[in-house]
């Protein structure tokens, strides 16, 4: 009896062992085979995708995204893989989203909707596959992906042109506060010895995207709570808007004095020099707003 029982269970372990290499067999083919068709269904759009990120510098921050979301992905793996796994027939309806705006996007020629699904296509795959918890402790890295679609050409024109007005508007005021003339014509300024034209590169549309994206990464790395990081991307809007007006401001002044200023070099320079002004600032924001959660409330 004993042998016998000791033949069935050892008989038994093979069986289950065996199940459970078929199991992580079947797994693996699947993975490869959804992978495989994910890649082929996608890999036009993505490359329309890099080319924006490659030749329009309003995108151009884009090819920064992924790396950093996948990065933060890993660091916190540990985190993720602690929660139990668990198969969850509601993240189709993620993935069905996911088809929907891919073939929505396709039919009417909108690249934003078809390169967006891919990113709702990644949360539906990881709450079908992984569960709803699982899938939450992603949050942040699929949401940093969502910013590295740039946003449609007709949004862009529609936003691009009101701040036009207001850094053209916003500079002559600080330019006559110090005791200059200006004058105003719509989005042209004329001062004593030239004319500066605030164009859609400089109305600052491109510096305020990078800086709420830079707002995003900032906050979930220094700060720890919800509202200070709620607070910091957005405050990071009138921050741009803000550094702009002053580039454009300090632009004019040198233009009258060497139009050579407002050109070339000088201005891609200038708009850098920003840049790093306002990501600085907002570094220094997150951490005095991380002081005062942990300190004060």
């Amino acid at each position: 009896m004993g042998t016998s029982a000791l033949t069935s269970a050892v008989s038994s372990s093979r069986d289950s062992s065996l199940v459970k290499t078929i199991r992580l067999r079947v797994v693996l083919v699947s993975g490869v085979l959804l992978s495989i068709l994910i890649i082929c269904l996608y890999a036009h759009t993505t490359w329309k995708l890099f080319e924006d990120w490659w030749t329009r510098d309003e995108a151009s921050y884009g090819m920064l995204i992924p790396p950093i979301a996948a990065y933060i992905a890993y660091a916190r793996r540990r985190s993720t893989f602690g929660i139990p796994a668990t198969l969850d027939a509601r993240g189709l309806l993620g993935i069905a989203a996911a088809c929907l705006l891919f073939l929505v996007g396709k039919l009417g020629a909108e690249f934003f909707l078809s390169r967006l699904s891919l990113v709702v296509l990644l949360a539906g795959m990881a709450w079908t596959f992984w569960g709803l918890p699982r899938t939450r402790s992603l949050a942040f890295p699929l949401l940093l992906l969502a910013t590295m679609v740039p946003l449609p050409v007709l949004i862009y024109n529609s936003l691009a042109f009101p701040l036009q007005l207001v850094a053209s508007e916003a500079s002559a005021s600080i330019i006559r506060f110090f005791g200059e003339s200006v004058y105003r014509d719509g989005n042209v300024l004329q001062l004593a010895h030239t004319t500066l034209g605030v164009a859609e590169a400089c109305s600052g549309l491109h510096s305020l995207a990078s800086l709420v994206v830079a707002s995003l990464i900032l906050s979930f790395v220094e700060c720890t709570r919800t509202w200070t990081r709620f607070l910091v991307v957005a405050l990071s809007i009138p921050m741009a808007i803000g550094m702009n007006v002053l580039r454009v401001a300090g632009t004019a002044f040198l233009a009258d004095i060497d139009q050579r200023y407002a050109e070339g070099f000088y201005h891609s320079f200038s708009g850098w020099v920003i840049f790093v002004a306002g990501l600085g600032l907002l570094w220094v924001l997150a951490k005095a707003l991380r002081i005062v959660a942990e300190r004060i409330l």
